[in-house]
């Protein structure tokens, strides 16, 4: 299958409810990448009808500077999902980048979301297409990871939701997002087959890997670490709670000065040796090849979308 060239910079998404409007103007104005207005966890059963009101209202009148607005709907298996997207993307679809569904197990959750989207789109006379973002967040969701991955052209990112994931597995956890007292006991990262599993998938189909948030919201230190833990795994960016949270995330996710200086080098240095017919050269003292070129140019690219974020 051919990936799907969905490259837009997403190293932080602020997370904010619903039903919370004055929560919602701030985080437009926040140093994002993108804003994820939730109408799932953050929102009380009585309060959804009104929090989708609040949601239109912000996409219609919030100016967001340039981010990825998303809308995290209800679940499938609940009554709330189908009216958010029928009254919010028929009301402010052309504010709307994606939508994310939460506890995606299967293609066919992709495909109705798709579908439905597509009939909106239709009956509003929408010509920019909505994406998607899946949360995997439960076990059939991580087993049916590469057909999730696979379901839809609209599909853009897959998000790693480890709460729900813990709950999904009947894995003890005291914190979201960090290690615990149960981490200790195991010999090894907890959440590395998921995590793995997720960039996996996202590389194969074009898509950008997105990693939950931190629950410790004054805790700079722990976030950092586990930024760079999914930065390491291949991730793209990660989740925030916090408006405090993504200028350490921004920070993780955007190549520095020194990897920037070291890509540039390589890809001058290979260019210039497969214009004299050499093969495999050394930059700094390390052998380069293909394989190091194409992450050099990955390394390029991501700087080069960060310096324009400013």
């Amino acid at each position: 299958m051919t990936p799907r060239q969905t490259f837009r910079m997403e190293r932080s998404t602020l997370l904010v409810p619903a039903s919370k409007p004055a929560m919602i103007a701030k985080a437009a104005a926040a140093r994002a990448d993108a804003v994820c207005i939730d109408c799932e966890d953050a929102v009380a059963p009585d309060m959804k009808v009104a929090a989708r009101a609040n949601v239109i209202e912000a996409l219609n009148t919030h100016d967001f500077g340039g981010k990825l607005r998303q809308v995290r709907i209800n679940g499938l298996d609940t009554p709330f999902a189908y009216r958010d997207l029928v009254d919010i993307v028929e009301e402010a679809g052309q504010n709307i980048d994606l939508v994310v569904l939460p506890k995606a197990g299967s293609r066919e959750d992709i495909r109705f979301v798709d579908t439905l989207l597509t009939q909106i789109e239709a009956a509003t006379g929408l010509t920019r297409r909505i994406g998607i973002a899946a949360l995997i967040e439960t076990a059939a969701g991580l087993a049916a990871i590469q057909d999730i991955a696979g379901a839809s052209p609209r599909l853009e990112s897959l998000i790693f939701g480890s709460g729900d994931f813990a709950a999904s597995m009947q894995m003890p956890l005291d914190t979201i997002g960090g290690a615990d007292a149960h981490d200790a006991l195991y010999p090894g990262h907890r959440w590395h087959y998921a995590l793995q599993a997720i960039a996996i998938a996202a590389r194969v189909h074009g898509l950008r890997a997105i990693d939950g948030p931190y629950a410790g919201i004054r805790d700079t230190s722990g976030l950092d670490r586990f930024a760079r833990i999914g930065r390491a795994l291949g991730f793209d960016g990660k989740w925030c709670i916090h408006p405090a949270q993504p200028e350490t995330v921004n920070a993780v996710y955007s190549p520095t000065e020194t990897e920037r200086a070291y890509a540039q080098r390589v890809v001058d240095a290979y260019h210039q040796a497969q214009a004299d017919g050499i093969g495999a050269i050394t930059v700094d003292g390390k052998m380069v090849d293909a394989a190091n070129l194409k992450m050099c140019q990955h390394v390029l690219a991501k700087a080069d979308a960060a310096e324009r974020s400013h």
